[in-house]
């Protein structure tokens, strides 16, 4: 079929590394552009059905993820502009196309021809065993899982009616993502004098001062919703009223009547999700999600919460304790509400560590911790980022890298965009423009990664300072980058952080381990305005506090993770209303009030913009065993850069992607499997041996 040039989604992207057009790019172009890749799409699929040759891999598994390359390019653009760099155009073709594109995904994964030949190979995958590589066989099986877990045996009935479900949850998911952004964006709580702001050290308030100057005031400072401003005023400011309407703005996102209110979004989701696991012949959607994981079933996830949930109720009891008793010293009696938590905690931790992030930050550039994070890669795995200023992409505050390997030679880009900004999403998540895979044995497709961060920026000619807990963030999603970066497979399928939703946190979470050690600290922690190495005397206060209030952080993660799980374990044919369904959990599981949780539902995105962590918040602490673990490794050998140890971590567990499965991955990598006592003992659950 023949391809309309003139827009510029679908002409060949003569770019630096093939990175999209984005000067040339309107959001105009995207609906017809999407309309002609489906339809090559198809047609690539009708060609793989329709060859008259038995199936084989090569005709039949390989053809398939060669095919969709136009529309995935567009589809790749698309979702990354919707969530780093919005407007109301985007917004309003991402509604309109949400349920264009599910209807697509429902016609490819129901193709009978199609999968008639997936299932043919699968049947006789044994029997292939020798004529396929051990990535071959996994490509297969992963294949024909997706296929299946979208519906394709299904009879014809129910196929249609999972495919209106899939329909209708693109737009809810849509419209429940759109809702908060709203909300954050329509928030702004302005300090206007200096009562206001009482309490408040200078880096919070050039951050607040500087976002103020960004929405176009003259004067005063502004908070907004951005974790990065919600976190340090919560920390500091002296006016609890004012703290009290931070926290009920931060925490009520998507609970307000009106246009953007997500309550009923989030119910309809639930009932639908529930149909479609039914649809499966399971009881409930968390059955059907966690059929596909490592954890396997609901028991496994549910013992693990466990493991952490009484320690942490416990720990956070003490924590609650040394907080009143600190409100007490200082004339104080009331009675501690979450707002409060974070301000006690604070003074707690001057007094107990003699640490407060005012102490803290000046080592923490923006700058700096970027060096560190590449200075690790580099130590870990020989590679170099090249910052490419010449190259323009969506938005100035984006930098390009072009990441070289050991030899010199060029093995992906990267991307960072790092501020807050009313277009972009909140949180902080890794995605990319392009996977890596190999055309053949020997042609690379270089990956295009990119990691958002949402930190607050530092005034004009100031530098951006970082709490600790930021700099762990920037960590974090480096090491999704890292994932995406040293994939080295074959096939599309199982590239990068293409693998099971409990395995894919492992390499960003175990990343986070390099910043605590103190020879990064020591070599890139330093001071933004005297250069002086951060003293060994702090590096030991930030070591003995790294336990500090994790019974509070632990509580409000894990209240999240048994929350998501009970609403996606419900199995009736009816949800009920879902901030009432929350209070009674909450409540049934015991969860102190004064703690709260990290997402409520009405704007749990990690739930309902999406499908990828329903039923899967808990995955965090699951690759927690893992990295804990892991980093092990690392400690036994004496040094947290062995070159032997770092060899079989890029091998096996950030350049395999899928193409092993993830028990035998990390076996191969640790020597065998893991235990969950580091990960207790990480937390301060249990006391060290």
């Amino acid at each position: 079929m023949s391809i309309d040039i003139g827009n510029p989604l679908l002409r060949p992207w003569d770019t630096p590394y093939g990175l999209p057009p984005f000067e040339a790019i309107s959001a105009s172009d995207f609906e017809p552009a999407y309309e002609q890749a489906l339809a090559q799409h198809l047609a690539e699929i009708e060609v793989i059905a329709g060859n008259r040759e038995a199936p084989t891999f090569d005709n039949t598994i390989a053809a398939v993820d060669r095919c969709g390359r136009l529309l995935e390019r567009i589809e790749n653009l698309f979702h990354n502009l919707t969530s780093s760099e919005t407007s109301p155009a985007l917004q309003a073709a991402e509604t309109r196309m949400a349920p264009v594109l599910a209807a697509h995904s429902s016609a490819f994964f129901m193709h009978q021809g199609l999968f008639a030949r997936i299932d043919a190979l699968h049947a006789r995958r044994d029997a292939l065993a020798l004529a396929l590589s051990t990535e071959q066989r996994r490509v297969l099986e992963r294949y024909h899982a997706d296929f299946v877990r979208a519906g394709a045996k299904l009879d014809a009935m129910a196929q249609k009616r999972y495919a209106q479900i899939m329909g209708r949850l693109a737009k809810l998911t849509t419209r429940f993502g759109q809702n908060v952004l709203a909300d954050e964006s329509a928030f702004q709580l302005v300090l206007r004098t200096e009562d206001d702001a009482a309490g408040l050290p200078d880096f919070v308030r050039a951050t607040t001062r500087q976002a103020a100057r960004d929405r176009g005031m003259s004067e005063g400072m502004l908070v907004t919703l951005s974790r990065s401003h919600i976190v340090p005023f919560l920390s500091f400011s002296e006016r609890r009223d004012l703290r009290e309407q931070a926290w009920l703005a931060w925490t009520s996102r998507g609970e307000h009547a009106g246009e953007h209110d997500n309550r009923e979004i989030a119910r309809e989701i639930l009932a639908l999700r529930n149909e479609q696991a039914r649809l499966h012949d399971f009881a409930c959607y968390a059955d059907y999600a966690l059929a596909d994981t490592m954890a396997g079933g609901q028991a496994a996830v549910t013992a693990l919460l466990k493991q952490v949930w009484e320690p942490a109720k416990a720990r956070a009891h003490e924590e609650q304790q040394a907080l009143a008793s600190m409100a007490l010293s200082r004339g104080e009696t009331l009675t501690l509400e979450p707002w409060d938590w974070r301000f006690y905690a604070e003074k707690v931790r001057q007094v107990r560590y003699d640490l407060d992030e005012a102490t803290v930050k000046p080592y923490f550039a923006l700058t700096r911790m970027v060096e560190a994070a590449f200075d690790c890669a580099q130590r870990l795995f020989g590679l170099t980022f090249v910052e490419k200023p010449e190259i323009k992409v969506y938005h100035p505050d984006v930098k390009v890298y072009e990441v070289r390997g050991a030899d010199g030679g060029v093995i992906g880009v990267f991307l960072h965009d790092n501020f807050a900004r009313s277009t972009k999403r909140s949180g902080a998540w890794m995605s990319s423009f392009r996977k890596q895979s190999r055309a053949d044995d020997s042609v690379t497709v270089l990956p295009i990664v990119i990691n958002n961060n949402n930190f607050a920026k530092g005034a004009p000619g100031e530098p951006t300072l970082l709490s600790f807990d930021d700099a762990q963030t920037l960590f974090h999603e480096f090491g999704h980058g890292l994932h995406g970066l040293l994939s080295n497979v074959t096939y599309e399928r199982v590239s990068g952080t293409a693998v099971l939703r409990d395995f894919v946190e492992l390499p960003s979470q175990l990343f986070e381990h390099w910043l605590s050690e103190p020879e990064v600290l020591k070599r890139h922690a330093r001071h933004h305005q005297t250069g002086e190495a951060i003293p060994d005397a702090l590096i030991d206060k930030l070591k003995r506090a790294r336990q500090f209030n994790q019974g509070y952080e632990t509580v409000r993660y894990t209240a999240s993770a048994l929350v998501d799980m009970a609403a996606h374990a419900l199995t009736g044919s009816t949800v009920p209303e879902v901030v009432a369904f929350e209070r009674d959990e909450l409540a049934r599981i015991g969860a102190p009030a004064s703690a709260g949780m990290n997402h409520r539902l009405t704007h749990f995105q990690h739930l309902f913009s999406g499908s990828g962590y329903a039923a899967g918040y808990y995955v965090y602490l699951w690759a927690e065993v893992l990295d804990a673990d892991g980093f092990d490794a690392f400690v036994e050998a004496g040094n947290p850069f062995d070159p032997a140890v770092a060899l079989r971590l890029r091998q096996f567990i950030y350049a395999s992607g899928n193409s092993l499965e993830p028990s035998a991955a990390y076996r191969a990598f640790r020597g065998r499997g893991p235990t969950v006592g580091p990960m207790l003992k990480q937390r301060g659950l249990i006391a060290p041996a």
